[in-house]
């Protein structure tokens, strides 16, 4: 089951549903970083921008969790 959230991106309010697994995986970045979960989505979301990918940001973020999963097995 997806969890949502609602936040602001950029200044402008958004909702994000993703899988609770997901969301650890972003969570624990953010902690990792000591930047706040908002602050970190507007870095991902700029690089999605940045790459001018055609991914969904809920999509995209999923395939930027598994990358950080990937990254520390």
């Amino acid at each position: 089951m997806k969890k949502k959230r609602s936040l602001s991106l950029h200044g402008h309010r958004t909702s994000i549903a993703l899988e609770p697994e997901f969301w650890q995986v972003i969570e624990s970045e953010a902690e990792k970083r000591k930047q706040p979960l908002a602050g970190l989505l507007a870095e991902i979301d700029d690089q999605r921008v940045e790459e001018k990918s055609r991914s969904g940001l809920a999509s995209y973020l999923r395939v930027w969790a598994l990358k950080q999963v990937m990254k520390s097995s």
